[in-house]
């Protein structure tokens, strides 16, 4: 158990680091541990990173469950996107690490997290404040592409994130007519 512990330890740091190298040599290196041990104590690399994004995810979707109990869905998705962005930048290795991994408890997260972005976004547009006009479905994408793209970029700051989320938000807010327009405030803009 102790040994198992010391595996997943070393691979939740790993994937903290930037260009860290995920091989079963480099955790159990890190772990101070041989790697038939580590082999062992999880049967495989993709149970052991499988083990470690999960541990990781978790948090993230507890969050993601608060806030929607806690605030607005509108707030909710402001909040949590800048924090989702902060935990992909922290961890951007895990996409390019998880590649053609078999993942489950890592899949069945990711489907959480997008479940959660999808009621938040359903409960903004039933407030009014994001447009309707666009699938569901498509927003959800939009929204968790655009965190991941910034979150890859590594923004300089937070100041900077912020600026980002609102400009996507403000990208999502329902788009009124102008006057004497059927296209809204778009059409009437020059290039």
């Amino acid at each position: 158990m102790r040994n198992r512990q010391l595996a997943l330890q070393a691979a939740t740091q790993l994937l903290a680091e930037p260009g860290g190298t995920l091989t079963v040599e480099a955790i159990a290196k890190k772990a101070g541990l041989g790697a038939a041990t580590v082999v062992r104590a999880f049967g495989g690399k993709e149970a052991l990173l499988d083990a470690a994004v999960a541990g990781l995810l978790a948090p993230v979707v507890d969050r993601a469950g608060q806030l929607l109990e806690q605030a607005g869905p509108e707030q909710a998705l402001r909040t949590f996107l800048a924090e989702l962005i902060a935990f992909q930048s922290a961890h951007h290795a895990i996409s390019r690490q998880l590649d053609g991994l078999e993942a489950p408890s890592t899949t069945a997260l990711r489907q959480q997290l997008v479940s959660a972005v999808e009621e938040m976004i359903v409960g903004a547009r039933r407030d009014g404040a994001i447009r309707t006009d666009l699938d569901t479905g498509d927003l959800v994408t939009l929204v968790g592409r655009t965190a991941f793209a910034i979150a890859q970029g590594q923004p300089a700051s937070e100041e900077i994130v912020h600026a980002y989320l609102a400009v996507l938000m403000d990208g999502l807010r329902p788009q009124s007519p102008g006057p004497g327009s059927k296209e809204g405030p778009r059409s009437q803009r020059t290039p």
